[in-house]
């Protein structure tokens, strides 16, 4: 997979950003894109799904926060702004700091995350990012990091490689799964694969054959593989919808799927996945930049026909 120094060195990257500037001016892609979140809703019911259950999901992604895009202020917006939309549950998919210089620090990031309100909880996994940019973690080879010590200490549940079930009245889980970034995890196709599935699979292990599971991965490859059939729904993060989109196009997805897996509600053999163009962006030149993809809070409705709307 790509790393974000190749992605800014990409001849593609450097053309996407002119033809962008025909539709759209420079100072628009870095000064107000990048700060227009949207609220981006799907209704959908999953196969499996227990009849007569709704549930109202907020999916926030990738933050990235940096004072100059999604800083304090801004994500204590987005949480307001969260619980004023009523979820039932709220999730969160990883990568909570910047890689650029002058951060938000990740225990900043998480105490205001801290003030998120769902009556079914909140619960939060890593990203790529939350691993590659905790240098002592790497360095021991496993966790906790400082994502997942801010995280716990912020009373947010930390799902990564384990599974909850739900206080509902039908049985539903909620699990999540480690990033593709985390130490142990093999970065070869094949073996990569099978890690995946036999983590997926140790972690379903308190789930009965007929009871689904909802799973949060950061990344959204993992859709990809043969999964087990309890998951009725994947919520990814990750690929920044490409952060660059014209017209459908983006000259850089950091998947091997392409844009196969970039963006939106993807329905694939009966399964359902759902991946969030996140909060935050990645820097160019200094600055964020988001041309065509705007950041955005996801709200999912499941089940029942007469589950809320946005």
């Amino acid at each position: 997979m790509l790393t974000r120094r190749a992605l800014l060195s990409r001849p593609a990257l450097t053309g996407a950003l002119i033809a962008g500037g025909g539709l759209l001016s420079a100072r628009y892609a870095t000064a107000f894109e990048p700060h227009r979140v949207q609220v981006t809703a799907y209704r959908l019911s999953p196969s499996r799904w227990p009849r007569g259950l709704s549930l109202r999901i907020a999916v926030l992604s990738d933050f990235h926060a940096h004072p100059r895009c999604m800083g304090e202020a801004e994500i204590a917006a987005v949480v307001a702004r969260t619980n004023a939309l009523g979820p039932d549950l709220t999730v969160l998919l990883g990568d909570y700091g910047s890689q650029s210089a002058g951060p938000v620090p990740f225990e900043t990031v998480a105490r205001l995350l801290g003030d998120l309100r769902a009556p079914k909880g909140v619960y939060a996994v890593q990203g790529n990012h939350d691993w590659g940019d905790d240098h002592e973690a790497r360095q021991r080879g496993r966790g906790p990091t400082r994502v997942e010590r801010a995280l716990r200490a912020a009373g947010i549940g930390f799902i990564e490689n384990a599974a909850t079930r739900l206080d509902l009245p039908a049985p539903l889980w909620l699990a999540g799964i480690e990033s593709e970034e985390t130490p142990s995890v093999p970065r070869r196709p094949q073996p990569l694969a099978r890690h995946r599935l036999a983590a997926l699979d140790r972690t379903l292990r308190p789930v009965q054959p007929d009871e689904p599971v909802i799973l949060l991965a950061h990344e959204p490859d993992i859709f990809a593989l043969d999964l087990d059939p309890r998951v009725v729904l994947t919520l990814s993060g990750h690929t920044h919808g490409g952060q660059i989109r014209i017209l459908g196009w983006s000259p850089w997805i950091p998947s091997r799927y392409g844009l196969r897996y970039a963006y939106g509600h993807i329905v694939e053999g009966g399964r359902d996945l759902i991946v969030s163009a996140g909060l935050g962006s990645h820097f160019v030149a200094g600055r964020p930049v988001r041309i065509g993809i705007p950041p955005e809070i996801v709200i999912v409705d499941i089940g029942a026909e007469d589950a809320r709307t946005s």
